[in-house]
C-alpha cells in the first residue's frame, strides 16, 4: 500500500514482505497546461526535469543525474531521458520521466541521494494541471510495488515556485532510509538546487 508522502516523514525501505528494497524508481507524471483563447483551448507543453544529486558522508556533492547526464559515474542511477511536453491529451497514468536507483551498485562513498524537480521553462507549479511523483520498486515500464506518492499539483505552497525537493535517501548503519522533504524552492537552475539541498536538507 503506497504512502501519501508528508513533509518530514521518514520511511524505511521495506517491501510488504519485510525484505529490503534494492532497486527503486522515482517517477514523475505531469500534464500540459490548458490555455483558453478566442478559438477554444490550446495546450502549452510543460518541461519538468527530474534530477538526482549524490553526496558523501561530509555532504560534498560527488555526482549528478539529470537530462544532461543520464547515468551516474558508478552506473547505479539511470535517467529514462528528457520529456519536453508532459501529457498533451490528459493523464495517461504513466510516468513521463523515471530515475532508477540500484543501491547495491552505489559507490561506497555515497551517503545521501537527493531527488528534485525543476520546471525548465519557468512554468509555475500551480498552473500545471496535474503533477505527481511516486517511488516504487520495479522498472520504468513495470511497477511491482509502489510505496510512496507525492502530489505536487494540489499543494498550495508550490504556487509561484518552479523547483521542489522531493526527498533524500540517506544511509544509517549501512541501511538506506528515505526522508520526504517536499519543499518548494526559488531556484531557477539545477545547480542552485544542488546547493540548496547541500545547505539545508542533508
Amino acid at each position: 500500500m503506497a504512502i501519501n508522502l508528508e513533509k518530514g516523514q521518514r520511511i524505511n525501505l521495506e517491501k510488504s514482505n519485510g525484505s529490503k528494497l534494492q532497486n527503486i524508481c522515482v517517477g514523475i507524471n505531469w500534464g500540459a497546461i490548458e490555455k483558453k483563447g478566442l478559438f477554444g483551448t490550446k495546450k502549452e507543453a510543460v518541461d519538468l526535469d527530474a534530477s538526482c544529486a549524490v553526496y558523501d558522508e561530509k555532504k560534498n556533492h560527488i555526482d549528478s543525474v539529470n537530462f544532461k547526464q543520464l547515468k551516474s559515474n558508478d552506473r547505479a542511477i539511470i535517467h529514462s531521458g528528457d520529456d519536453l511536453t508532459g501529457d498533451l491529451n490528459g493523464d495517461d497514468g504513466l510516468d513521463n520521466e523515471v530515475i532508477t536507483l540500484d543501491f547495491s551498485k552505489l559507490s561506497a562513498s555515497a551517503n545521501y541521494v537527493a531527488f528534485y524537480v525543476n520546471s525548465f521553462r519557468g512554468q509555475d507549479f500551480k498552473d500545471i494541471p496535474f503533477a505527481s511523483i511516486r517511488i516504487y520498486e520495479g522498472t520504468p515500464t513495470k511497477v511491482n510495488e509502489e510505496f510512496a506518492r507525492y502530489d505536487i499539483a494540489n499543494d498550495a505552497t508550490f504556487s509561484g515556485k518552479v523547483s521542489m525537493i522531493l526527498g533524500v535517501f540517506y544511509k544509517r548503519n549501512d541501511e538506506w532510509k528515505f526522508n520526504a522533504i517536499g519543499v518548494a524552492t526559488s531556484d531557477k537552475k539545477l545547480e542552485q538546487t544542488i546547493v540548496t539541498i547541500q545547505q539545508n536538507h542533508l
